[in-house]
């Protein structure tokens, strides 16, 4: 069993929802990443998602895009990414990593290249924003094969023939696109969201988290009423952005820590 797939398994019996933070490997600051890392576990993380930069990042908001110039003004690279990864990895054997980002740093390093050294990094997860399903059997079956999970995107326009495309070739997880627009909206509608998630689960098997607008710690303890997971991001590096130095990740920290335990509230409360 994968780490996603035993993570999931862990907190179920619970009745907990895992918490998915996103942050810009190398920002706010490069030599910090790990670091980061780490304390976003601390902090209450279940499993994390790393975001590979890259200079056009069609599905990301105006914050996300910031993160994303700013690592590569600092010439951060997918190959220092994996390097980050290997080092996390080596103190954490158990939180799962998800990179996640675009084609073209892929495409440039190698496909064989790249899904080989995640492997051999410890990153659990790979989620390729503009690798459409129907075109990525063959991408999904190589990350299988090397032990990672395949993770695609769902959103609210999607068809049934999308959902069951998705649901034959994904692994770990589905990531649910909760609106219609870029990360860091601020227009979440959580019941729209729990109709569209019972939806999905009629046609899709994996967990399925929920991220794009998710906001404050209220938003993430509604969600994980409906979803298997919430997955936060742009709120998290704007915290960092506005904290900038030694502030920057304890900034990041309490608030999901805040979120971390509302969710969990609210999983006591409906068990009770």
């Amino acid at each position: 069993m994968s780490r996603i797939a035993s993570t999931f398994a862990r907190l179920a019996p619970q009745g907990r929802k895992a918490l998915i933070p996103y942050v810009t490997a190398g920002d706010p600051a490069p030599e910090g990443t790990v670091r980061l890392l780490h304390a976003l576990v601390e902090a209450g993380a279940d499993m994390i998602e790393l975001g590979v930069p890259f200079s056009d990042p069609m599905a990301d908001g105006p914050v996300i895009q910031r993160a994303n110039e700013r690592a590569l003004a600092r010439r951060v690279s997918l190959r220092q990414v994996l390097q980050w990864a290997r080092e996390f990895r080596a103190g954490d054997p158990d939180t799962p990593l998800v990179l996640m980002g675009y084609a073209n740093p892929v495409e440039r390093f190698g496909v064989e290249a790249f899904v080989r050294e995640c492997a051999s990094s410890g990153v659990d997860g790979v989620l390729i924003v503009d690798y459409p399903p129907e075109e990525s059997a063959e991408f999904a079956a190589r990350l299988r094969d090397a032990g990672i999970d395949p993770i695609f995107l769902l959103a609210p326009t999607s068809t049934t023939a999308r959902m069951a495309q998705v649901d034959s070739i994904a692994g770990g997880y589905v990531y649910y696109v909760s609106l219609k627009g870029v990360t860091g909206a601020a227009h979440l509608d959580v019941q729209d969201v729990a109709r569209r998630v019972h939806e999905l689960r009629r046609h899709v098997r994996l967990p399925l988290a929920v991220g794009f607008g998710v906001r404050d710690a209220a938003g993430a303890a509604a969600l994980a009423g409906c979803a298997d997971a919430v997955i936060i991001g742009s709120r998290i590096i704007e915290l960092m952005e506005n904290n900038p130095g030694d502030a920057a990740i304890p900034a990041a920290c309490d608030f999901l820590r805040d979120v971390r335990q509302a969710m969990d509230r609210a999983a006591a409360a409906v068990s009770a």
